[in-house]
């Protein structure tokens, strides 16, 4: 497979997956909003601060509240990576490879894209309306592509970027709410303590599944095995890691035999670590620190992957990386999205 083409595929699906986490994760703010105690903490920054820009969101709006937190994560220009930015970056990678993906795929990213773009009465709607038909849309093309895409390289290369973005939100919610907004110890176990760890497995589709495999009060020493370490749950960390190391297995199964490269040992390393993992070892040691280095980690696999596979001979990326703002109607432009990889918030 081309360079190129694998790269495309790769970002398209972390763009795709990464609209679908954002319009989620605002969806359910809204909601908790509205069930917050007057002099609560509000529900808003703290999206800043999984979303990892925070240095931009001041920059472009000092003290910014609820209104500035919704422009900047879904409309924003001046954030690479808003909704509508991410579906206008897929858009284009799709563009590029029309010829790879099938029609059907085109044609509901190539919809959902001019929805967003021209169509005024949908910005009309009320927000939670606007998130939950965006987030319908991207489940949508995940489930065109996983219905016509052969099961070659080219599903691979789908399926890799949306584990990979997938693990990373996983974490990265996880991390605001166990870490940021840790409650004072009165707190610890109150109804607020509760209301938000239910909006947190809600933000990441879990509060279902949670209920079926958990009973009792909700902890946050259980929400966190079930999003850590669940083996079942597709959004949990250890199931995308365990799906992320049989993929890349498939994509480099043509590999000569012999003694692992850095990509293999970082992937093997990793699946392992947090397959074999307890809670409490992990809340012993610091939470927070051990999913700091699960980002970093993820980060690395990243950057592993884009230089064995993304990189032609000579170091040259296959296609130029610039960053197209959503304006530019025609998107004619190329971008990749690598200089979009997620860094450590």
């Amino acid at each position: 497979m081309l360079s190129r083409v694998a790269d495309s595929l790769y970002w398209i699906n972390r763009y795709v997956e990464r609209a679908e986490n954002i319009s989620r994760f605002v969806e359910v703010s809204a909601a908790m909003a509205l069930d917050c105690p007057p002099g609560s903490a509000e529900p808003w920054q703290p999206l800043i601060d999984a979303s990892g820009h925070r240095s931009l969101f001041d920059a472009l709006y000092p003290g910014g509240g609820e209104q500035q937190v919704l422009e900047f994560l879904i409309r924003a220009e001046a954030n690479p990576n808003s909704i509508v930015n991410c579906i206008a970056l897929a858009r284009e990678n799709a563009r590029q490879i029309r010829d790879v993906i099938t029609s059907e795929m085109w044609e509901q990213l190539n919809g959902l894209y001019w929805t967003l773009v021209e169509n005024d009465g949908f910005w009309e709607e009320p927000t939670p309306e606007q998130l939950r038909e965006i987030r319908r849309g991207c489940q949508l093309f995940y489930g065109i592509t996983d219905a016509t895409l052969s099961r070659d390289l080219s599903w691979q290369f789908s399926r890799l970027g949306r584990l990979i973005e997938r693990a990373d939100k996983t974490t990265r919610i996880l991390d605001v709410k166990y870490f940021l907004l840790l409650p004072s110890p009165d707190d610890v176990g109150g109804v607020l303590d509760e209301l938000q760890w239910m909006s947190l497995l809600r933000s990441a589709g879990a509060y279902q599944m949670f209920r079926q495999s958990n009973v009792g009060v909700i902890s946050p020493e259980a929400v966190a095995s079930f999003l850590l370490l669940n083996p079942l749950f597709p959004r949990s960390v250890r199931y995308c890691l365990e799906r992320i190391h049989e993929t890349l297995q498939v994509i480099g199964r043509d590999a000569a035999a012999g003694t692992p490269d850095d990509l293999e040992c970082m992937v093997g390393l990793t699946q392992a670590r947090w397959s074999f993992s307890k809670i409490e070892t992990l809340i012993a040691g610091g939470l927070h620190e051990a999913i700091d280095g699960l980002q970093q980690d993820l980060n690395q696999l990243h950057n592993l992957i884009h230089a064995r596979y993304f990189v032609l001979p000579g170091g040259l990326s296959p296609v130029d990386t610039t960053v197209i703002p959503v304006s530019s109607a025609s998107l004619s432009t190329t971008a990749s999205g690598q200089d979009l990889a997620c860094a450590p918030a």
